[in-house]
């Protein structure tokens, strides 16, 4: 699997948002796009996030722990 470029995890994530997830980075709810802009400043790091489920099995939350802002 190939790397997804910025623009393209961007609006994905932008989509996810509009749709009701919501996204963390380190514990604090943040928005789709600084998501993206702090995890591409690393461009060698790969990084797995936490994905959020409601009891119906419907993602509510995405989030993005230990990332460091370089």
């Amino acid at each position: 699997m190939g790397r997804i470029q910025p623009e393209a995890w961007e609006n994905l994530l932008a989509q996810m948002e509009h749709e009701g997830v919501r996204f963390y980075l380190n514990g604090k709810k943040t928005p789709a796009r600084e998501i993206v802009e702090v995890c591409c400043v690393c461009e060698k790091a790969v990084y797995m996030p936490d994905f959020i489920t409601d009891e119906e099995g419907k993602l509510r939350e995405v989030r993005y722990d230990e990332i460091k802002k370089w």
